[in-house]
C-alpha cells in the first residue's frame, strides 16, 4: 500500500475545497509585484502562515519560481519543526504528500541518499502535523509541472548541517530549493518592520551570521541556504516584505513575512 502523508492543515491554513484553493492561489500569483517577474531562480524563501496572512507574500516567491516550470522536476523543501522536538533533519518515509490538489510524489531515492549523513533520519512524527512544508505545496502544484519532492523538517541542527544537506541535493537546473520561514513574531508594527528589514538585509547580503534567534522561525534552514548560496556565488533579491497587519489588517502585534529569490 502506498504510504501517503495526508493533508493536516487544509481547511484551516488554506481552503480544503480544490476550486476555492486554486482560485486563491491564482489571485496571490496575479498580485505579485512586477519586480517578481525576472528570471527563474535556483531557490526561494517563502512564508508559511495561514494564506489570508502570508499568501500574498508567498505569491511573490512562486510567481518567480513558476518561470522555471519547463525545467524544474524536483523541489527540495525545508522548514522548521513547530510541534516535534528532535535532533538533526527529518525525512518523512512517505511516498507522497496529499493536498486538495492531488498527491505530490516524494523523491525516495533522494531521501535515501541522505541517510548516511548522521543528522538526517526518518521521523514521520515530525511531518505528520507540520504546516511549514504543507502550505507550500499547493503553490508548487499550481506553478510547476510534474515534480518530485524532497521534504525536510529541520529540528535542532546547525546551519552548516543544513548547507551540507543542500550540497548533497543541489543538483542542476532540474532542482529548485524552497525554504519555508516566517519572520518576526508578535511585535508591535514599528518594531516588527525594523527587525524584518534588518533580517531582509542580512538575507540579501548572504550574511547568515547576522541573523538572530528572533529574526525568523526558520532561521536555521535560512542560514543553511545562505551558506550554500554564498559558496556558489548566487545573488539574493528581495521580492516582498510585509507583515500580517499589511496583508490581513487588524491592530496590535504582527507577524512578519518576506519572499526572496536566489539566482
Amino acid at each position: 500500500m502506498e504510504r501517503l502523508r495526508p493533508a493536516a492543515v487544509a481547511g484551516s491554513f488554506y481552503p480544503s475545497q480544490p476550486e476555492r484553493l486554486r482560485a486563491m492561489v491564482r489571485d496571490f500569483l496575479a498580485w505579485a509585484p512586477a519586480g517578481a517577474r525576472g528570471g527563474a531562480p535556483k531557490a526561494v524563501i517563502a512564508p508559511h502562515a495561514g494564506y489570508v496572512y502570508s499568501g500574498p507574500v508567498a505569491g511573490s516567491a512562486y510567481a518567480r519560481l513558476g518561470l522555471g516550470r519547463e525545467r524544474i522536476t524536483r523541489v527540495v523543501l525545508l522548514g522548521p519543526s513547530h510541534r516535534v522536538a528532535f535532533a538533526g533533519l527529518a525525512v518523512s518515509g512517505a511516498e507522497g504528500f496529499v493536498t486538495p490538489l492531488g498527491v505530490v510524489p516524494v523523491d525516495q531515492e533522494g531521501e535515501t541518499g541522505l541517510l548516511d549523513l548522521g543528522p538526517v533520519r526518518v521521523v514521520a512524527a515530525a511531518h505528520a502535523y507540520e504546516h511549514s512544508l504543507e502550505v507550500q505545496l499547493p503553490f508548487l502544484q499550481m506553478v510547476l509541472g510534474p515534480f518530485a519532492l524532497v521534504p525536510l523538517v529541520v529540528g535542532d541542527a546547525s546551519p552548516d548541517t543544513v548547507a551540507a544537506v543542500l550540497d548533497r541535493l543541489w543538483g542542476g537546473p532540474e532542482t529548485a530549493v524552497v525554504v519555508s520561514s516566517d519572520l518576526s513574531h508578535y511585535l508591535p508594527p514599528g518594531a516588527a518592520r525594523a527587525l524584518d528589514q534588518a533580517t531582509s538585509e542580512a538575507i540579501r547580503a548572504l550574511r547568515p551570521e547576522d541573523l538572530g534567534e528572533d529574526s525568523a522561525c526558520g532561521r536555521i534552514p535560512v542560514q543553511g541556504l545562505l551558506l550554500a548560496a554564498r559558496r556558489r556565488g548566487l545573488k539574493a533579491e528581495v521580492l516582498d516584505l510585509r507583515n500580517s497587519g499589511d496583508t490581513a489588517g487588524g491592530e496590535g502585534p504582527v507577524v512578519g513575512y518576506g519572499a526572496w529569490a536566489f539566482a
